[in-house]
C-alpha cells in the first residue's frame, strides 16, 4: 500500500455536520435547565457560527467549539456511539461506502479527514471500515473540556499539511493519492494530492472543479447500499 483515500466527512459522505453531534451531546446531558440554558445559547450564537463559516473555517471552528466546555469527557464518549447509532449512520450517502470500497479496492488506505472531533468520529470510521482519522481534538482538563481545540486546528491550509505529514511519516506517495471533498474550504486538502475529487460539491467547488477538471462525483444520486 503506497497511497491513500483522504475523505472529508460532513457533506462529503454523510449529510449531517458538527452543530448535528453537539445538539445530540446537548440533549443528552445532565438537567432540563442545563440542556435549555446551552440551546438557547447556541440559538442566540447561531447567526455568528454562520457569518465566521462563511468568512474562516478556522474562526468557525474556534467559536464554536468553545460550547462544549464543560462537557465531560466520559459522557462525550459514552455518548459516541449512541450519537453514531441515531444520527451519523442514517445520514451516510447512498454511494459513501461503494467510493470508499472502490478506493479500497485501488490500493489506497481509507483516512477520514474532519474538522469534527476525534471522539465522535472515532465510531464512524469503524461503521466506515476506514484505516485511520486525522481530526480536531478537545482540550481536556481533570476530565471535562476546556472548550478549545488543541492546535493546529484541522481546516484549510492545516488540513493539507496534516495530510502531506502523514504521507510523509506513513511512507505514502502524496502524487498517488486521493482526497475528497464538498466544500471550496477543503480546497487545499484538494490540490495538496495528486488525485483530487469534487463530491456533492458546492457551487464555488463545482466551478473550480471544472476549471481543474477534476472528477465530479454526486454520492447523493448513487444506488442504495
Amino acid at each position: 500500500m503506497d497511497r491513500a483515500a483522504f475523505f472529508d466527512v460532513d457533506g462529503t459522505l454523510i449529510s449531517t455536520n458538527v452543530v448535528d453531534a453537539y445538539a445530540h451531546y446537548v440533549f443528552n446531558r445532565g438537567t432540563i435547565f442545563g440542556m435549555a440554558n446551552r440551546l438557547l445559547r447556541g440559538l442566540a450564537l447561531a447567526p455568528v457560527y454562520a457569518a465566521a463559516d462563511l468568512y474562516n473555517r478556522k474562526v468557525f471552528n474556534e467559536l464554536f467549539y468553545r460550547a462544549y466546555r464543560g462537557l465531560s469527557e466520559d459522557r462525550l464518549v459514552e455518548l459516541a456511539g449512541d450519537l453514531c447509532d441515531r444520527v451519523l449512520e442514517p445520514a451516510v450517502y447512498p454511494g459513501a461506502l461503494d467510493l470508499i470500497a472502490e478506493a479500497r479496492r485501488g490500493g489506497c488506505k481509507i483516512v477520514l479527514c474532519t474538522g469534527a472531533i476525534d471522539i465522535t468520529m472515532a465510531p464512524l470510521v469503524r461503521l466506515l471500515g476506514a484505516d485511520d482519522l486525522i481530526a480536531n481534538s478537545l482540550e481536556f482538563v481533570e476530565g471535562f473540556a476546556t472548550g478549545k481545540v488543541i492546535p493546529p486546528i484541522v481546516e484549510g491550509a492545516h488540513k493539507a499539511r496534516r495530510i502531506r505529514d502523514y504521507c510523509t511519516s506513513h511512507g505514502l506517495k502524496l502524487e498517488l493519492s486521493h482526497a475528497y471533498s464538498d466544500s471550496l474550504s477543503d480546497y487545499p486538502m484538494l490540490a495538496v494530492v495528486g488525485r483530487p475529487c469534487a463530491v456533492n460539491p458546492d457551487p464555488r467547488l463545482r466551478a473550480h472543479a471544472r476549471t481543474y477538471e477534476w472528477p465530479i462525483l454526486d454520492l447523493r444520486s448513487t444506488a442504495s447500499r
